[in-house]
């Protein structure tokens, strides 16, 4: 079995909360326009815009903060107040401030991991924001390599660990999505450990590949010494 070169950490909803942020807002969003539909409809016309405009705004806040705008706008045929909009502007400005509340166990594993191999962030967004956040969590230094991408393919994978100087084959992603951190690095023949987050957006639900040889799961990053050892 090839040693492991690199350990590579998702950021949101892996080191940090991130939906929980999501979540609320749209809970707002959905009070606000109450008199004009009910929540669960509300949620599934913000998700189908959210699913539209990927390929616009891309992974984040910001995008978010615009897909709320063009649902309201949407639901009142173009009538939603102007104070609905401010405050759909104003939750947004909330989300991009907020303090980074790190995961159970998150800085203590990333420190014992630290000088036993090379530790790596590959996290999408938007840039502003995820370098914000990347600062804040008092993290950064125990980091070997960060970057920060539009989207987790198996291409994206692949480009980040070339630049690198690692093979995939020696590569671990450790992530809460299925969908992002862990099949498209099981493709590339590299291990994939999922961290299961209550709040896992369901843009980025998948099955997990349970027979898959360098497919893992662990309840929470406390157990991902267990794993590493495991592998020799």
């Amino acid at each position: 079995m090839p040693a492991l070169d690199v350990v590579a950490f998702d950021a949101d909803d892996t080191l940090w909360q991130n939906e929980r942020f999501y979540r609320l807002t749209e809970a707002a969003f959905t009070e606000l326009l109450a008199d004009y539909a009910d929540p669960d409809h509300l949620t599934e016309r913000l998700l189908e815009t959210e699913r539209r405009n990927l390929a616009r705004y891309g992974f984040g806040i910001k995008g978010f903060t615009l897909s709320m705008i063009e649902t309201a706008l949407e639901i009142t045929e173009g009538k939603a107040p102007a104070s609905v909009i401010q405050a759909i502007l104003d939750k947004g400005h909330e989300m991009l401030e907020h303090p980074v509340e790190l995961l159970p166990h998150a800085a203590e594993t990333v420190q014992r991991l630290k000088g036993e191999f090379r530790l790596m962030v590959i996290t999408k967004g938007d840039l502003f924001d995820q370098e914000r956040k990347i600062a804040l969590s008092g993290l950064a230094d125990q980091f070997d390599g960060i970057e920060i991408v539009s989207d987790k393919n198996p291409e994206t994978y692949r480009n980040v660990f070339s630049r690198h100087g690692v093979s995939a084959e020696k590569a671990m992603m450790v992530g809460n999505s299925l969908k992002s951190d862990v099949l498209p690095v099981l493709d590339l023949g590299g291990w994939g450990v999922h961290v299961p987050h209550s709040q896992t957006w369901a843009f980025e639900r998948a099955e997990p590949p349970q027979s898959h040889p360098r497919f893992r799961e662990i309840d929470h990053l406390g157990g991902l010494q267990d794993i590493l050892k495991s592998l020799g």
